[in-house]
């Protein structure tokens, strides 16, 4: 165990601190670059209650759906392709699978259809893939990654035909599905939804009003210490570090002040980068009112079995890290941007 333990991989963290005036800040292309969001976590500081305006956003994030065995030449098919996939913004994964154990799926808003398969499925599907980036003794996971708008995969051609017979006759993989797509919605799902098992639903949106929080000084605290005070804050662990605790020997890092009352909203489901630049917009105006805290934190998760990591990059498992971004807004208009990934992975672009 302790050898294991001595090879656990370092986090890579990207610290990018501009302003939201310089017409070259990297805020709308990193939030961009993430494409499967399971969570957005909020803090405001000595707040209440959110306003009517910041509570709108947060309630109007784009519904998504579950298909349930969704077999995944349905993705290939063609009336879906025009409605939805050449339209862009469609985020589709597959739910519930485990990318070091199970066959998975992703379908990214730039048209790509990615795979992550075990052995035997790859040689089922019968198309051109690569050895996964993650295997570790043998290679026992292959990656198939097909841009679904090139003109060789274009209904017909000889491409679209050799995936679609692997997926339909050869590997037959179906899965549990999650799907959305901006600005289509379901209306441009419809065809796809009629014929299988579906469920609608609203990303789960929860609220904690917190008391007499012990707080780091967000423009000079180490970013690290920051973000794990952050983290402690979102998963409800209380910082006091005292004597009868035997879950938690965290204490808030030097030098600290204690908010009277701050305002934690969380936003849960299959979420749009869309509705992150919302929130982010509407996280700005808020910031423009008097007598507020002058900063708000927002941090965005990825899914943890998610097979993509950031841009179009394999994600891995089980090697330390989970992808995701911290967002410190300053009423000033600045604005610093922590991204992590473990150092296996693509640095974040």
């Amino acid at each position: 165990m302790c050898a294991d333990l001595s090879r656990t991989p370092r986090t890579l963290l990207v610290c990018d601190r501009s302003s939201f005036l310089d017409h070259k800040n990297r805020v709308s292309s990193q939030v961009e670059q993430l494409h499967f969001i399971y969570k957005v976590s909020v803090l405001l500081p000595e707040c209440n209650s959110a306003s009517s305006s910041l509570d709108s956003v947060f309630n109007s994030f784009t519904s998504f759906y579950l298909i349930r065995k969704l077999p995944i030449y349905e993705l290939l098919d063609k009336d879906f392709l025009q409605s939805a996939v050449y339209q862009g913004s469609v985020h589709g994964l597959s739910f519930r699978t485990r990318i070091d154990e199970d066959n998975c799926v992703a379908l990214m808003p730039n048209g790509r259809l990615t795979l992550s398969l075990d052995k035997d499925s790859f040689e089922l599907l019968g198309f051109e893939g690569k050895p996964s980036r993650f295997n570790h003794r043998s290679c026992s996971r292959f990656e198939v990654s097909v841009d679904l708008t090139d003109s060789s995969m274009a209904p017909g051609g000889r491409g679209y035909l050799r995936l679609l017979t692997g997926l339909k006759s050869h590997l037959q993989l179906q899965t549990d599905f999650l799907l959305s797509h901006h600005p289509g919605g379901g209306a441009s799902l419809q065809a796809l939804l009629s014929r299988y098992d579906w469920s609608e639903h609203k990303p789960k949106v929860s609220r904690r009003c917190l008391s007499n929080l012990v707080c780091p000084a967000p423009r000079s605290c180490d970013p690290h210490s920051l973000l794990e005070w952050l983290g402690a804050v979102d998963a409800d662990v209380r910082c006091e570090n005292s004597s009868s605790s035997f879950l938690s020997s965290f204490v808030c890092p030097e030098a600290n002040t204690t908010l009277g009352h701050a305002l934690s909203v969380s936003v849960s489901g299959l979420l749009l980068p869309h509705d992150v630049q919302r929130l982010i917009q509407e996280l700005r105006c808020y910031l423009q009112q008097p007598q507020l805290e002058s900063w708000v934190s927002l941090t965005v998760h990825g899914f943890t079995d998610s097979l993509v990591s950031w841009g179009g990059s394999e994600h891995g498992a089980l090697i330390g890290g989970q992808d995701f971004y911290s967002l410190l807004m300053f009423h000033d208009h600045t604005y610093r941007l922590y991204l992590s990934t473990a150092t296996c992975h693509t640095c974040p672009p």
